[in-house]
């Protein structure tokens, strides 16, 4: 089997992630995987794990090139003569779907994220099968452009378990970072994701400030990167940890590539979105890590978080609920939260639900029972 997947660019995100991963996990299943996009910092790691990228403009938004750019990529689907057709985003969908009009290649798409309803929009239920990535983007897709059931299949993204596995951390960094933040005996909670509003990291530092008031060694951790247009918003954070006077005990500790150590040293990790996001990767990964959750009640993190069992649900802007959360496992043992992870959302079962629904898509020679048995 030849699949090729094609997104925007393959710099950093969720979206880039899935597709590294699903790459990285076909080759070790014996299928030929070929990934499209305009580049970026892990293109080169598609190759190094066994795949091929193919470096082409399907990130350009310019309708007067689009035409072209439909031929040019008409011509390279009929060298790649790929078996399954999967597109990431809309640019690339709208893309694909156009230069498959007489290629008829079978087309599937994602939907990854809460896109503005309109008809640029609809080219992600153009698939002949659709992937959500949650039952909120179900619903949402299904609500706005009357997807029927049957052309929809729920399948989450993957948490790597060998990755985020708390008997596989690397102690040192854990140690290096616990002394650089003066972490030890404190009871640290932790938010996750690049600096920008939607994560509402004002509430998270309220928080903090408000847990403090009866759990005086609790403090935060903020982990993410600042884009330049997020400078501004970034320096708002810091002034207010500064009035807040509690410059030592929130702390920026920026982008980080030891994601599983972070979760390690946290006792507990907040997700306070403003507004619901399609998944909730950072969820998935904590409960994977053995680390309860602290969410706003929306979106895709509703399937993750379980209210009450491996954390808490808030609502929006909820700095009480954090509060909450903090304090009812401050002394509370949990349980093996792993456990919710390894039977619903890992990275295994995601690429054989992808695999199986590629295969339901492919014809005759594909479909046979010694293939399909591989996986």
């Amino acid at each position: 089997m030849r699949v090729v997947q094609l997104l925007p660019e393959l710099n950093e995100g969720g979206v880039e992630r899935g597709v590294v991963e699903l790459n990285r996990e076909l080759v070790k299943r014996g299928v030929e995987s070929i990934v499209i996009s305009a580049g970026g910092k892990q293109a080169a790691q598609i190759d190094v794990d066994g795949g091929r990228h193919v470096r082409f403009d399907v990130v350009s938004k310019n309708p007067l090139t689009a035409p072209l750019r439909v031929l040019q990529l008409q011509k390279i689907l009929k060298q790649l003569q790929p078996d399954i057709l999967h597109a990431r985003s809309r640019v690339p969908a709208w893309l694909a779907y156009l230069a498959n009009k007489n290629l008829k290649i079978p087309f599937v798409t994602t939907v990854h994220g809460f896109n503005s309803v309109n008809a640029y929009s609809r080219v992600m239920t153009y698939g002949d099968r659709v992937i959500c990535v949650s039952n909120a983007i179900k619903d949402y897709i299904q609500e706005h452009y009357q997807v029927p059931d049957e052309k929809i299949a729920v399948i989450p993204r993957g948490v790597d378990l060998q990755l985020f596995d708390p008997e596989r951390v690397d102690s040192k960094f854990v140690d290096e970072l616990t002394e650089k933040y003066r972490l030890k005996g404190r009871f640290v909670v932790t938010a996750i994701g690049r600096i920008t509003q939607l994560k509402d990291y004002e509430t998270f530092i309220r928080g903090i400030v408000a847990a403090r008031e009866i759990i005086p060694e609790v403090c935060g951790l903020i982990v993410g990167g600042v884009r330049q247009d997020k400078q501004a918003y970034f320096q708002l954070l810091q002034i207010l940890v500064k009035d807040l006077g509690v410059e030592g005990i929130v702390h920026f500790v920026g982008s980080q590539q030891k994601i599983a150590e972070i979760y390690a040293l946290s006792n507990i990790v907040v997700t306070c979105s403003r507004k619901p996001e399609s998944f909730g990767r950072t969820a998935a990964e904590a409960l994977a890590m053995n680390v309860p959750v602290i969410a706003t009640r929306h979106g895709g993190v509703v399937d993750i978080v379980k209210d009450g069992v491996s954390g808490v649900l808030i609502a929006v802007e909820d700095v009480a609920g954090i509060v909450a959360g903090i304090y009812k496992y401050r002394n509370l043992e949990v349980g093996d939260l792993r456990e919710t992870v390894v039977n619903n959302f890992s990275l295994q079962q995601m690429v054989n639900r992808t695999l199986s629904l590629y295969l339901d898509l492919t014809c005759g020679d594909i479909t046979d029972a010694n293939f399909r048995s591989k996986f």
